[in-house]
């Protein structure tokens, strides 16, 4: 009886130490979604998941990753959230405007933290960006226009016409279109729109400015840089400059870019998304905004073009693409 007791207790103490062994291992589960996929937003993934890295979260180890791509649907979009809903992850990562506002609307009850969102109170993703309250925080990638337009007359002085092409069913484009507006006039341009709802719309919305502009902006808009390639080919056979809002773009051939580097604006998600699953609230934590900006130019694009780079423009790059 003795004995029998005796292997009763025994079995009982192995079978808590496994819980407890159990429950030490259980992973952190972080769920990733982002509205399409193009080299800024990638970067920006990963970015995401070496942030967490560097703050003891590691995948394989003590964390469990999900990631979705909505391939530019907005219908998509809103499927991936209600699944991630279900699945009721530790956080959830928003990558861009559009996926931010449908994973807000449909898993309220899940920590969020957005991400390469340009907007967050236009998109009424918060109302207030030092106590964003809730559970919803993040990183705002704004961009600063007056430097971008600035730019565009570095490389093409004296512009007059200056085409921009966006999707205007994307919330952060819009805002950045009316910010174009405003200190493009300032720098004595005006613009001209080239609207694409889709990427499939994208190669006739730069070829309606072909003849009408002397360049070309695009700003961080999801639709239009996941069809880039299209706009470069045009802007090339027509002699039309392209500044670009991100600094990934200008790898892929447009000529200059000031921005941020996506992936550093990842780390820095990451290692917000690490202060949520130690423990923090995230309506308690500011939203955050990105400080570092970066000069990227590609001669090679501007030959292509028809300009040519200065060398104090040169001389003053953190990166030219060969």
């Amino acid at each position: 009886m003795k004995k029998n007791a005796f292997l009763a207790v025994a079995f009982a103490l192995l079978g808590l130490g496994l819980l407890g062994q159990s429950a030490q291992a259980a992973p952190k589960h972080v769920a990733i979604t982002q509205i399409v996929e193009h080299p800024a937003l990638d970067a920006c993934r990963q970015g995401v998941r070496d942030g967490l890295a560097a703050a003891g979260y590691r995948v394989g180890d003590n964390l469990k990753w999900s990631y979705e791509s909505a391939q530019g649907n907005p219908a998509i979009a809103a499927q991936v959230a209600k699944k991630f809903a279900g699945d009721s992850p530790d956080v959830i990562v928003a990558i861009s405007t559009p996926s931010a506002q449908t994973v807000a609307a449909s898993a309220r009850h899940i920590p969020l933290v957005f991400t390469a969102v340009t907007d967050p109170l236009g998109a009424k993703l918060v109302s207030n960006m030092d106590k964003p309250g809730k559970l919803i925080t993040g990183i705002t990638d704004l961009s600063p226009i007056d430097k971008h337009m600035a730019l565009v007359l570095q490389v093409v002085p004296g512009a007059k016409r200056l085409g921009v092409m966006y999707n205007p069913g994307e919330a952060n484009s819009v805002t950045l279109v009316e910010m174009v507006k405003e200190q493009a006039a300032k720098q004595g341009m005006t613009l001209v729109e080239g609207v694409a709802t889709k990427s499939g719309d994208v190669l006739a919305a730069v070829r309606s400015l072909v003849g009408n502009v002397d360049a070309i902006y695009i700003p961080l808009d999801n639709t239009v840089v996941s069809a880039l390639e299209a706009v470069i080919k045009v802007a090339e056979q027509n002699d039309i400059p392209i500044i670009s809002g991100d600094t990934d773009s200008v790898t892929r051939g447009t000529i200059a870019a000031v921005g941020f580097n996506y992936y550093d604006v990842g780390v820095q998600t990451g290692k917000m998304v690490a202060r949520v699953l130690n423990g923090e609230k995230p309506g308690d934590l500011a939203v955050e905004r990105v400080q570092q900006l970066e000069l990227f130019l590609n001669p090679g694009a501007a030959q292509r073009m028809g300009v040519t780079l200065p060398q104090a423009m040169l001389d003053q790059a953190k990166q030219i693409v060969q």
